[in-house]
């Protein structure tokens, strides 16, 4: 009998260890193309069951993870109160989580977490509300830092700044008394100086998130129209008058910016869609 030899031996375990790794990454392939056809015809449940098991085949397989993670969003109500539907969120925050230790920078995975965050914010105590607002807030701030031209983080700092500035100041116009035409300013100085020091200076970043939106995005109705919204609030703290009419002339001129925008893209011609 030939004596071990322990030379030969860890060359076959590697290359049997090989062959095991490369079968299953063909499997997890398979059980993600098997999501990937569950997802697109809606049956999010099915995908999930692919998509979990592709990446216990394969937990490099970011694609079938981002994928478990989006089939777990996707199935969530924002808003609804039920266990099945918290425990899609944690899911899904879970696995994008996931996805972030080993790609910090995945945008996709902080998007999707900037949108459940936001999203979240439609619902609860005006505490919960606030709260949600900040993580929103965070995330997009994540986004610009992996790309610094990306207009759509943008665009949702600037419509959190407005969210979070707009009731507190549309509660005190109504305490008094103001017409939705009068420009402002707040006429109790106690009152309008303790919204200043609260939110003027969200009020001016949003303003300026927005003009960063459009500096990329040139075409955004929508963060023209915030412009338009952040401006009347802008107006309502001014000190003067005269300086709340001229956040309401430039509010105005957003306005009929974003109405124009969206004549101009209703009038051009729809790309031709490929036949299913």
């Amino acid at each position: 009998m030939k004596p071990f030899n322990s030379k030969v031996s860890l060359v076959l375990c590697t290359g049997v260890l090989f062959l095991l790794s490369g079968c299953a990454k063909l499997q997890s392939r398979d059980e993600m193309n098997k999501g990937v056809q569950a997802y697109k015809n809606n049956h999010y449940s099915q995908a999930v069951q692919h998509f979990s098991e592709a990446v216990r085949l394969d937990p490099t397989n970011q694609n079938a993870q981002l994928y478990l993670a989006t089939s777990y969003m996707i199935q969530w109500i924002p808003g609804a109160d039920s266990p099945d539907n918290k425990k899609n969120y944690d899911l899904a925050k879970q696995e994008f989580d996931k996805i972030l230790e080993t790609d910090p920078k995945n945008s996709l995975a902080l998007a999707s977490l900037a949108s459940m965050a936001y999203n979240s914010a439609t619902s609860g105590t005006p505490e919960q509300k606030n709260a949600f607002l900040e993580e929103a807030k965070k995330w997009n701030m994540r986004r610009i830092e992996v790309d610094p031209k990306e207009s759509e983080a943008y665009y949702y700092l600037g419509v959190i700044d407005w969210a979070e500035a707009f009731a507190p100041i549309q509660t005190v116009r109504v305490e008094q008394r103001m017409k939705p035409d009068d420009p402002g300013p707040i006429k109790d100085v106690k009152i309008r100086d303790e919204l200043k020091a609260k939110y003027e200076k969200d009020i001016d970043e949003g303003i300026a998130d927005l003009r960063k939106c459009l500096e990329y995005d040139k075409e955004n109705e929508d963060a023209m129209s915030y412009m338009n919204l952040l401006l009347r609030k802008k107006a309502d703290l001014e000190d003067t008058p005269d300086a709340s009419k001229a956040d309401i002339a430039q509010a105005e001129d957003w306005s009929n910016k974003s109405l124009d925008m969206k004549k101009i893209k209703a009038s051009r011609p729809q790309k031709a869609t490929a036949a299913s």
